[in-house]
């Protein structure tokens, strides 16, 4: 649990941004699992931006040196008595949190999360990065993009009980079943555990037993670049691609390497922002958390509350050769 010096420290992380007065000034907190993740750090740069476009907004930037509960709990208490009008949080814990965010929205406090959430009473709103038909969407049309639109592809997945790839994959299959995915083969899908030693067996076993492959796809970080790794050491770089869902960070060499065209995941700037912009909206009264309700979200659009108060942004945002470096710096 952080000291009251860290806690302290943490809340002095902040920006006034606008002309306005400090008086006049949103606070808006932006709660993190921790401290020092590049993720979050993007995700901080993107509420900035949303504070300076909006002008009456100040950020407050803050998260428990380790990744716990308890850290944020006691976070949550302090952002309370600084009286801000929001908190955004991406939870440690989805239920270990719900009690406190109830007591800061007792207090008038608008509480949304967002990348992990609260569960739902616990905040008004839930900001998921994106939704399984997108994810799944945005997977087959980068195999499509890497194979010349046809071909055989195949799949490394996490574990065979991972929930969110195997939605994921499913929502894969919807959309190989479209026509204009017709010329497109799914033939097989492995099961690293997300262990890397694994992932890249796998990844052998699929190049040598699949002699037409022209694509792998890995929804999995881990997968990803074990199947980068595996394709140039099989000598089949320009041959057989990699796409899927990766870090820029792990993922720039690979991108250099040939192995890769193009990955995705979601990106934490238009995250934090979106998140920054949606707790405004609340603070404004423009926005209550009901289902149907569309909220305006700054140059990401709009963003359509569904059921238990859920939204989700956007595609998984698109990375390759012209940016992986950019963002690699970050996350």
């Amino acid at each position: 649990m952080p000291s009251l010096r860290q806690v302290v420290g943490g809340l002095l992380l902040a920006a006034a941004c606008g002309g306005a007065s400090a008086a006049e000034q949103v606070k808006i907190a932006m709660l993190v699992k921790a401290l020092g993740s590049g993720f979050f750090n993007a995700a901080q740069m993107g509420a900035q931006e949303a504070a300076r476009q909006l002008g009456d907004v100040r950020i407050i930037y803050t998260g428990p040196t380790s990744a716990t509960a308890e850290g944020q709990v006691e976070l949550v208490n302090a952002l309370i008595m600084q009286k801000v009008q929001a908190i955004v949080v991406s939870a440690n814990d989805a239920n270990a949190l719900a009690p406190i965010a109830q007591k800061a929205m007792k207090r008038g406090i608008k509480v949304l999360s967002f990348d992990s959430g609260i569960v739902q009473g616990g905040r008004l709103m839930q900001l998921n990065p994106s939704s399984p038909p997108l994810v799944g969407h945005k997977l087959v049309e980068l195999a499509s993009q890497a194979a010349g639109g046809a071909g055989e592809i195949a799949v490394l997945s996490a574990t065979a009980q991972a929930t969110n790839q195997n939605i994921w994959i499913n929502e894969m299959k919807k959309v190989l079943a479209q026509p204009e995915y017709a010329k497109l083969t799914l033939v097989g899908t492995v099961y690293g555990d997300d262990q890397s030693d694994k992932s890249y067996r796998e990844a052998i076993g699929l190049l040598r037993s699949n002699p037409k492959l022209k694509v792998i796809v890995a929804p999995t970080t881990v997968g990803i670049v074990a199947a980068s790794r595996a394709v140039v050491d099989e000598h089949l770089v320009g041959k057989v691609y990699v796409t899927g869902l990766g870090l820029p960070s792990e993922m720039a060499g690979h991108v250099h390497s040939g192995a890769v065209k193009s990955f995705a995941i979601w990106n934490p700037i238009d995250l934090g922002y979106a998140a920054t912009y949606a707790a405004y909206r609340f603070v404004k009264g423009e926005a209550s958390g009901k289902a149907g309700e569309q909220v305006a979200v700054g140059r990401m659009g709009q963003l359509t509350i569904g059921a238990g108060g859920e939204a989700a942004l956007a595609p998984p945002f698109v990375y390759d050769a012209s940016n992986v470096d950019k963002y690699a710096r970050m996350f």
